[in-house]
């Protein structure tokens, strides 16, 4: 039996070492709860003999979901299995803030793809360390909040924004095109809930100018690369990556141009599986169900 449209949706997320029985016991469970499963992906990773499983479920009348009551019952498998699990309502919105610079691609892109409902996010502030990008945040009645940064202020900056983010509650931090360092203890702080993008010329062309870089060099693929946040600079977790083929006939602001549009679909697709709990980390890698 299928659930209404309009029945509220859970999502368990879960990894777990590999072993025979994990789909049935969670099957057998949510079938316990009079729940369906309206969605189910799973893998097993031969290399790190990890199980990953998503699982997308409703009552079968369409009634509430009690979550409360669903993670005491998920508890004993969790045990069971060992596995490391989250439960959310699929259509929590999560409540997030997005940081930048003075680049503004990836800022209106998120902006607009949120405001016609193709993203799962309650966007509570825009932080920049410049003032340049308020209008664009003020056009979409969200609130913009300039934290200016040099340093001899980034501890304070810092502190402003972990402040922020106890605050307000905050469940995302994304760095669309931030232009700063985040330190150590900022990084440890956001981590699994903060993510960057950059381009994927990393680390050929670093600084200043890269796309005038690879120019130079004649390179014939530019991209860009979405991931969580941390210590080690730009080496985070890698949730998606886009890539364009180019050629000598690009300029360099060509090729800059062809690297905002990897950026704004790279970082997108990454946030919004991100929301919608279909990102699993093992170690230094994920698994995505997109």
């Amino acid at each position: 039996m299928t659930p209404p449209t309009a029945a509220q949706r859970g999502v368990l997320l879960l990894s777990c070492p590999d072993a025979p029985g994990i789909v049935h016991a969670v099957s057998e469970l949510l079938m316990q709860e009079k729940c369906t499963i309206v969605q189910s992906q799973q893998f097993g990773s031969s290399t790190s003999g990890i199980f990953f499983m998503r699982v997308e479920f409703a009552h079968v009348d369409g009634s509430s979901l009690d979550f409360d009551a669903l993670r005491q019952e998920i508890e004993p498998l969790a045990g069971r299995f060992d596995m490391t699990w989250q439960l959310a309502d699929a259509a929590q919105r999560l409540r997030t803030v997005i940081m930048v610079s003075k680049f503004a691609h990836c800022l209106n892109d998120l902006l607009f793809r949120n405001s016609i409902g193709e993203l799962n996010l309650d966007i509570v502030a825009v932080v920049s360390n410049h003032p340049d990008l308020g209008r664009i945040a003020d056009s979409y009645g969200v609130p913009f909040r300039h934290i200016p940064l040099t340093k001899d202020t980034k501890p304070r900056a810092e502190v402003a924004l972990l402040d922020l983010v106890r605050d307000e509650d905050i469940d995302l931090v994304i760095l669309a095109r931030y232009m700063q360092i985040l330190s150590d203890t900022l990084c440890k702080q956001l981590a699994g809930r903060a993510i960057n993008i950059h381009h994927s010329m990393l680390p050929s062309f670093k600084g200043a100018k890269p796309y005038h870089q690879a120019h130079v060099r004649g390179v014939k693929f530019i991209g860009a690369t979405a991931h969580y946040v941390t210590a080690d600079l730009d080496e985070g977790p890698i949730i998606e990556q886009e890539l364009i083929r180019v050629d000598h006939s690009l300029s360099p602001d060509q090729l800059a141009a062809r690297g905002r549009e990897a950026e704004t679909r790279a970082l997108a697709r990454a946030v919004r599986w991100h929301s919608e709990n279909r990102v699993a980390v093992i170690g230094n890698r994920t698994v995505v169900f997109p």
